[in-house]
């Protein structure tokens, strides 16, 4: 019987057997320099050709089983992961917009972030290869993913987080029964700890990039985004970008049905990344990577040492894909823009998605027939220290109507 898939290196081209669990490419891994993104990271390929006699329905018909590393439908949790609603917004700040904007809100998964859709992926690969304890590094979506879905799983879950991280996603990762270690340093210190430690005691390692898995996970929101629009590609998709799996993901998907034959073109996929943090951006045309050291508030995409930078560069060159940058307080005002205007309350690395989105709207960089698809990853209730710049909350009230009566008296109600 032929193999489902196989597994092929971004950088050398070699094809790999996926018989056995891989990360990354042997040869290409072995050069790896210092302080430079992983060489070697693979890409899952489907026999393609043979998959063309199948139309969208029917790939969706199967749970797109065909263009997914999985097997069983009982592999998977029982929690919903994916078919996150997608939102139509005519107007802002009561201003029609003059194009079609679409809100793919994916804070609706179990844990409150996007990431469920790969941790999904690699906790129902591991069931389906008896194995039981997977560890992951993040900065903290990613760690309380994998512990939640972990969870439901009764899976074992050890999730490596920068002892920084927000404390609402420490506690969804201690909350869910994984087994935390906090690391005295930066994302990138404790993704490198987490694959030591798993080349040593034997675990199953999620990490983003590094496990080929996760660009599998997460490219079913293309295959959702195209049959949510209708079987209609978007013209323009804004995606936060740290490590670069993510849009990885995003372009993978419709790289997928691009193959199969299903849609004729790309999408135009623009990488947002944060002002403070833009290791992506900053070396798209450079020939020799330089890491500058990030600082953002948006800790969901704040990498020094992108995993997926060659994959995600590749995908950005090959299909033409645009980039901007954004500066925080243009994601903090873009978080207080879309919660008071849609009630979605996003943290800022998702927020840096529509921050983008608006500065190519004031650009005028969009016509009245495009459809713009803005991707927001995560719930504004993992981070709630990085808004209280822009907030205040008020002084409590007397229990009685005067103190009320001047309370209001500023107030436009």
């Amino acid at each position: 019987m032929k193999a489902k898939y196989i597994y092929e290196c971004v950088d050398c081209g070699k094809q790999i057997p996926a018989e056995e669990i891989v990360y990354l490419c042997p040869e290409c891994s072995s050069n790896q320099l210092p302080n430079q993104p992983p060489l070697g990271v693979l890409k899952t390929i489907y026999d393609y050709e043979s998959l063309q006699k199948f139309s969208f329905e029917q790939l969706k018909a199967n749970l797109f089983f065909d263009v997914l590393p999985i097997n069983h439908k009982e592999s998977f949790s029982f929690l919903k992961v994916g078919e996150t609603p997608l939102y139509k917004v005519d107007q802002l700040n009561e201003d029609a917009l003059g194009f079609q904007l679409y809100l793919k809100d994916d804070s609706q998964n179990p844990t409150f972030s996007f990431k469920d859709r790969a941790s999904s992926i690699v906790s129902a690969y591991a069931k389906e290869h008896n194995i039981n304890t997977l560890v992951a590094a993040s900065t903290g979506n990613a760690g309380s993913s994998l512990a939640g879905i972990c969870a439901s799983q009764k899976q074992k879950a050890i999730i490596f987080a920068p002892a920084s991280a927000p404390k609402a996603k420490l506690t969804q990762i201690v909350m869910y029964g994984a087994t935390l270690v906090p690391v005295d340093g930066n994302y990138d210190m404790a993704f490198d700890l987490s694959i030591e430690a798993s080349k040593d005691f034997g675990w199953y390692n999620r990490n983003t990039a590094f496990n080929p898995l996760t660009i599998e996970g997460k490219k079913t929101v293309s295959f959702e985004l195209y049959d949510q629009l209708q079987q209609q590609i978007p013209d323009k998709i804004f995606v936060p970008v740290g490590d670069g799996v993510i849009i990885s993901g995003v372009y993978k998907g419709f790289e997928d049905l691009l193959r199969i034959g299903i849609i004729e073109k790309m999408p135009v996929i623009v990488a947002v990344q944060a002002k403070g943090s833009c290791n992506i951006v900053h070396n798209l045309k450079t020939s020799v990577f330089e890491s500058i050291p990030s600082n953002t508030i948006a800790d969901s995409i704040s990498v020094d040492i992108p995993r997926n930078f060659f994959m995600a560069k590749q995908f950005l060159s090959t299909y033409s894909g645009e980039s901007c940058i954004v500066s925080d307080e243009d994601i903090l005002k873009a978080s207080a823009l879309l919660s008071q205007n849609t009630g979605i309350f996003s943290e800022p690395a998702a927020a840096a998605a529509f921050a983008g989105m608006l500065q190519y709207k004031e650009k005028g960089l969009f016509n009245d027939k495009e459809k713009v698809v803005v991707l927001l990853t995560g719930s504004g209730l993992k981070d709630l220290n990085s808004v209280q710049k822009i907030i205040s909350i008020p002084q409590a009230v007397k229990p009685n109507m005067e103190s009320l009566m001047e309370f209001l008296k500023d107030k436009s109600i």
